[in-house]
């Protein structure tokens, strides 16, 4: 029987994932043989892809296993999209990743069945796909994922010890057989690489997995360093750093910083062509020159001496101009939402796009000023006053801009009513805005 490392102390429950191959048949197996583990709300979740023939027939399989062993199953059905852009493996492994996330509460800890050859190969095609020391720690044992954690313990455990387990106690498990199509990455390797290397180095697949072991060790102490050079160029607003600070660093060092801060951000992983184009054309910038770099749904600028990150939001349709009665919130092309509370304004308001030119007398003002020098004395980039909603009333005098930049009549008026004008941002700038009110 292979063993297996302790659980933490906090851990409230098991879940683990459950194809009905070897794998996890055998891990299933010794966590409900075990008290240690069984006594955890063990439970186990099988996804339906709908990739295979006999995908039903699997269902039926794992749930004659669970019901014989007494843990209660459960089956996610999930489309997997061939259209995603991102493999059909990746695109599963998305959809079977969103289904267990979706099965977990507090505490929960996602279990699964990757073993040392699982391990190996990871480290094998990150090296392949050029993967810094972060990517060639492959998987980790240990991760936050959802609400809970991601336990993999069977890192250090081979198949074969898997299967000598299977076999000694009986089992029967399913065999998939798309894990016999060549034409997928982890396929190729492990059934025409693997075995060369093996002929020659018998222990390739440990010593390919202590390889990510040690790469993980060293991406460790880097994190820290990082950690530190990140707070230094860290400014009020979270999704912006300083172009100074981050120019002080070594570009090695930058790169880390960059993909770390993006990460920290829910942004996608940054290419290295995007490190390239930051690098190149945002970092030595003119600092007004609004030099972008855009890559899956997210875009990085430098403005002034900033580098913003965020999704990318499409702006404010050019000519949009609707009547709004502020008795109810008004919901904007961006997806923002316009909100009077406390009271409602005595007519309707008309509610727009910047067409340009526009002027804003402030409270405490005799004369009105530039709404675009405004804007940049508050030091709003200009992508973000694209999505800025203007107020203005029947005669189209201008009396607010969103809620950034209110005009002496409105604010006079908010004031006397005890109501409340908010910009509701859906979008990724809100924090930016916040920190420079």
């Amino acid at each position: 029987m292979f063993v297996l490392p302790p659980l933490p102390a906090d851990a409230s429950s098991l879940l683990i994932g459950f194809s009905g191959g070897l794998d996890s048949t055998a891990l299933l197996h010794r966590l409900r043989h075990d008290r240690a583990f069984r006594d955890h709300d063990l439970r186990a979740m099988h996804v339906h892809h709908g990739l295979q023939p006999a995908a039903d027939d699997w269902v039926a399989h794992c749930q004659r296993v669970c019901d014989a062993w007494e843990i209660p199953l459960a089956v996610a059905r999930v489309e997997v999209s061939h259209h995603a852009g991102q493999g059909l493996e990746a695109a599963a492994r998305h959809a079977r990743y969103a289904a267990f996330a979706g099965a977990m509460t507090s505490g929960t800890v996602l279990v699964t069945a990757h073993h040392l050859q699982d391990q190996a190969e990871t480290f094998l095609l990150r090296a392949l796909r050029a993967s810094g020391v972060d990517g060639l720690g492959a998987m980790r044992d240990w991760r936050p994922f959802a609400k809970g954690w991601h336990w993999r313990p069977l890192l250090e455990i081979p198949r074969a010890a898997l299967e000598n387990h299977a076999r000694q106690h009986g089992l029967d498990w399913i065999e998939d057989p798309s894990n016999l199509h060549a034409a997928h990455d982890r396929n190729f390797l492990r059934q025409q690489v693997m075995p060369l290397l093996e002929q020659h180095w018998p222990h390739a697949s440990a010593a390919l997995a202590r390889s990510a072991a040690l790469a993980r060790e060293s991406a460790g102490l880097l994190d820290q360093e990082d950690a530190h050079a990140l707070a230094m160029t860290r400014t009020l607003d979270p999704s912006a750093l300083s172009v100074t600070a981050l120019l002080a660093l070594p570009p090695a060092r930058r790169a880390r910083l960059l993909r770390r801060w993006l990460d920290e951000r829910a942004l996608p992983p940054l290419p290295a062509e995007g490190v390239r184009r930051i690098e190149r054309d945002l970092l030595p910038a003119v600092a007004d020159d609004e030099a972008e770099f855009a890559w899956q749904g997210a875009i990085v600028r430098r403005w002034r001496d900033l580098l913003h990150a965020s999704p990318a939001q499409a702006p404010l349709p050019a000519g949009w101009d609707v009547e709004w009665d502020t008795r109810s919130p008004l919901r904007l092309p961006t997806g923002d939402v316009l909100v009077m509370e406390g009271a409602h304004w005595p007519a309707p308001l008309r509610v727009g796009a910047r067409r340009g030119g526009e002027r804003l007398r402030l409270p405490g003002r005799s004369h009105t000023h530039s709404l675009k020098k405004l804007l940049q004395a508050e030091g709003i980039p200009p992508w973000e006053r694209l999505l800025l909603p203007l107020l203005r009333d029947t005669d189209g005098e201008l009396l607010a801009a969103g809620d950034l930049l209110l005009g002496a009549r409105l604010d006079a008026w908010l004031r006397q009513s005890g109501a409340t004008l908010r910009w509701q941002r859906t979008g990724p700038t809100v924090e930016r805005l916040n920190a420079a009110r």
